[in-house]
């Protein structure tokens, strides 16, 4: 797989993520985080799988209506691993993204995420 397949592939796993139907679904939330996932989020809470997946489908954790992103970029960092960066707009919310993607033998999985709030 080449370094733009990789990046492509990250994005659309990333995407699918935002997606509120999939937000909804925990088997399908579960299906796109790593076992081992953390994320620092623009509240400032530390999760994990396990916590985002108890919140999940309950209204209290991502967007139930659409997001605008915008700037979305990648980059390998190894073969298998993508960083992705973009800016999320959610209500009146905006944050800057960071996720870290990784292929695993069920696919790509979403290892690290980190919000942070901002104005611009």
């Amino acid at each position: 797989m080449n370094k733009d397949t990789q990046v492509e592939a990250a994005i659309a796993a990333e995407l699918r993520l935002l997606d509120p139907l999939v937000r909804a679904d925990p088997e399908l939330v579960s299906a796109l985080l790593d076992p081992a996932f953390v994320e620092f989020g623009a509240s400032g809470r530390r999760w994990d799988a396990k916590t985002i997946l108890a919140v999940t489908g309950s209204g209290t954790v991502g967007a139930q209506v659409p997001v605008e992103v915008s700037e979305m970029a990648g980059a390998v960092l190894a073969p298998g691993v993508v960083h992705l960066t973009y800016c999320l707009v959610d209500g009146s919310r905006r944050a800057w993204r960071s996720s870290l993607w990784r292929l695993t033998e069920s696919g790509w999985r979403m290892y690290f995420h980190q919000a942070t709030p901002t104005t611009d």
